[in-house]
């Protein structure tokens, strides 16, 4: 049993927890980085590498993406290790005129806030996808679309905070927070005991486990999502590529939500795995096919079903994926909230304990930001960015403590 004192205790070592170390790292603090199971073993462990923007909607996300991706320009080069960051640019395949007409009124809405997006027709898109399916009528296209690759990324972040000082506990867990003068202690399963001053709750689609310890709960749930991994092959196209459903499926949180309805047996099957495409090469040449959007609580089983879907979902807009073998599946757990914002800030009752979760895909794009922003917070500085969309309390209650 040991007896550990530290400015900042975060609870969680995925792409946040390991970020925002890093961050306060860089500022001087002296900080303790915790984790049940080890470093990314949540959801920034199962997910693509994708940096989409066109993906958010006007408003406070999508200026925070722009302001992430301008972060990640120097990160590449500032990290102690590679992060396999590149922009390739982003193509959403078009289908039919249904999903052009919202496209194009979603594309002149990024537009006017400053998203160099276009909707290009399918001659200029055979030119950057030259095997895509013959029935794809359009397709946008952003430059500014980028890519990372998730693990190295955390690796990078934990190398550069451990550089500064940082230190790691991994399979352990809070299990009780006591408040006190000033600042807090933990007590770990492992029998040792944290003092700290400030707590940061990044424990993902967990995070209401945590803040269930001083009496506040907060609405996060996890959202399955299933992916295919192929052998490496040649670059198929110019661009990674999604489709018109993924950007309309998050432009409707509440139709992914339907699949955990009870009646979700009698939805067709795409409906009900939450089906939409992402189709992203990563640095080493295998392909990523993705994705479901599911409510099936903390189940991070691969369904032979959802499988098969997302299997004929990428040979029915890319034919030459029939040839191509597939060596892997994996599932991963997003942290979902009701109204599609993270819960950046501190929590209501609790002085001095912070929470950062609740991104659902975004974690791995937003994660520079989210160590900007949170860094701030925690050190008492304001950020650039007004932060009421993402208050914890935003859904009511306060700390039991």
């Amino acid at each position: 049993m040991a007896y550990l004192r530290c400015d900042v205790a975060i609870l969680g070592a995925g792409v946040n927890g390991t970020s925002i170390a890093y961050e306060l790292s860089k500022r001087g603090k002296k900080v303790l980085l915790i984790d049940k199971i080890v470093m990314g073993a949540g959801a920034s462990g199962s997910c693509d590498d994708m940096i989409l923007l066109q993906s958010k909607k006007p408003g406070i996300l999508l200026e925070m993406a722009f302001k992430s991706l301008e972060l990640f320009e120097s990160l590449k080069d500032e990290l102690p290790s590679d992060i396999e960051f590149e922009t390739r640019g982003g193509t959403i395949l078009i289908e039919d005129e249904e999903h052009l007409a919202i496209m194009e009124d979603f594309v002149a809405s990024q537009n006017k806030y400053g998203l160099d997006v276009e909707i290009i027709d399918r001659k200029r898109l055979l030119q950057l996808q030259p095997l895509v399916a013959e029935d794809i009528i359009a397709s946008t296209y952003s430059a500014r679309d980028s890519q990372v690759n998730p693990m190295l990324l955390m690796k990078a972040f934990l190398l550069g905070a451990r550089q500064k000082g940082m230190e790691l506990l991994s399979r352990t867990r809070a299990t009780s927070v006591e408040r006190l003068n000033s600042g807090w202690r933990l007590l770990l399963d492992s029998g040792d005991s944290v003092e700290t001053e400030v707590v940061v709750n990044a424990a993902g689609a967990w995070a209401n486990d945590i803040t269930k310890l001083i009496g506040f709960e907060v609405p996060i749930t996890p959202r399955k999502g299933q992916v295919i991994v192929t052998e490496a092959i040649p670059p198929l196209g110019a661009t990674n590529v999604w489709s018109a459903q993924y950007i309309v499926s998050k432009l409707k949180p509440q139709d992914a939500a339907k699949n955990a309805s009870g009646g979700a047996a009698a939805q067709a099957p795409a409906e009900r795995f939450g089906l939409g495409f992402a189709f992203t090469g990563t640095h080493n040449g295998n392909y990523l096919i993705g994705s479901t959007r599911e409510n099936r609580g903390f189940d991070k089983s691969t369904d032979p079903e959802a499988i098969g879907l997302l299997s004929a979902q990428v040979e029915r807009f890319f034919p030459v994926m029939s040839k191509i073998n597939f060596i892997r599946t994996f599932a991963g757990l997003r942290p979902s909230t009701p109204d599609g914002y993270p819960f950046l800030g501190e929590i209501p009752g609790a002085p001095g304990f912070f929470i950062a979760a609740g991104h659902e895909g975004d974690g791995i794009a937003l994660s520079p930001i989210t160590a900007l922003v949170m860094a701030d917070l925690i050190t008492g500085k304001k950020p650039k960015f007004p932060m009421e969309t993402f208050d914890p309390g935003r859904f009511g209650g306060k700390a039991g403590l």
